[in-house]
């Protein structure tokens, strides 16, 4: 399972964002069933940032969020994220996939 978390990031709050999309990537990458945690940055628009973290499966990415670290570090940090979509699984796993309604 594949999620991507895309920022936009004026450029006088980058320091900032970059101390704790850091820090994010440390913690994912320790989670169990963690596959890879990537910060990226946009080679077009520079203030356009992408989190990148691969999981064993759905469970083991929901499970992240659990825990007092995690809503001290991935809450505050993924609400500002651009609000889309963005947990991806290979076509055979997902189903039936029908769009969320609104």
């Amino acid at each position: 399972m594949l999620a991507i978390n895309r920022f936009r990031v004026p450029v006088d709050a980058e320091g900032d964002f970059l101390a704790r999309a850091h820090e994010a990537v440390a913690f994912l990458a320790g989670c169990a069933g963690n596959a890879g945690a990537e910060l990226v940055r946009n080679l077009d628009e520079p203030d356009l940032w992408c989190l990148v973290t691969r999981w064993a499966g759905v469970g083991a990415y929901r499970r992240s969020f659990n825990g007092f670290q995690a809503k001290v570090i991935l809450v505050p940090l993924l609400s500002e994220a651009i609000d889309e979509p963005g947990a991806y699984d290979d076509p055979d796993a997902v189903g039936e996939n029908l769009p969320r309604t609104r």
